[in-house]
């Protein structure tokens, strides 16, 4: 069962600005990542479950977190349908994030008051998602889009809070570009946890290149 409600969680995304996203089937090295991101100051992780037995995995980190991580608050990504969704959160998902707008999705998360924040791409599912209850809406593929994007649909809706995934990078002017034009946080995968980072298990550089973005974010908003 989570353990942050939905607005709880949604705080956090707009204090923190980023959540770090990342899979890997090595309970261990996963542990280890979600240490660094924790010391480097994220204070969210999206377990991305693309992966054979992932539930499992995310199940021991998120057990891992309680104990050892205060104030980590875990989720799970790539969720396609509320079964998938009810597991992870039985699992203590604390938010859910999926490709597409599901209605099935919605309706799971929201009888438990768990975040869940859609993939969309047009205003339309945009606001079929507010309608739905959802607080964060997830833009993705966010390069296909763009910054101009994000500030068309914040004219007629400046209430909406838009989380870009993929197309995102800890530069300062990638950043600086997203929140000019009034994202309320950022998704960042494998710009941030990159394939040479987990090839040479250097946490230590994780560790400072989490707490670089998080700086450059509060720089630029």
């Amino acid at each position: 069962m989570a353990q942050y409600s939905r607005l709880e969680v949604a705080q956090a995304m707009k204090d923190t600005g980023m959540i770090p996203l990342f899979f890997n089937s090595d309970i261990e090295l996963s542990k280890k990542v979600l240490k660094a991101c924790y010391d480097g100051g994220a204070r969210l992780l999206e377990f991305t479950a693309r992966g054979d037995f992932a539930h499992e995995v995310f199940g021991e980190l998120t057990k891992y977190a309680i104990k050892e991580l205060p104030g980590m608050i875990m989720g799970v990504g790539s969720v396609t349908d509320a079964a998938a969704a009810s597991l992870y959160m039985a699992l203590g998902a604390n938010f859910i994030v999926t490709p597409v707008l599901r209605e099935d999705i919605a309706i799971a998360c929201n009888r438990k008051k768990v975040l869940w924040s859609p993939g969309c791409g047009s205003l339309t599912e945009i606001a079929r998602a507010e309608e739905l209850g959802c607080e964060i809406v997830k833009l993705f593929p966010g390069d296909l889009y763009g910054p101009k994007f994000v500030k068309g649909i914040k004219g007629p809706q400046p209430w909406t809070s838009i989380m870009p995934t993929g197309g995102v990078s800890p530069t300062e002017e990638n950043l600086k570009g997203w929140f000019d034009a009034g994202v309320t946080c950022v998704g960042m995968g494998s710009q941030l946890i990159s394939k040479e980072i987990i090839a040479n298990k250097d946490y230590a550089k994780l560790e400072q290149d989490v707490k670089a973005a998080l700086d450059i974010i509060k720089a630029v908003r």
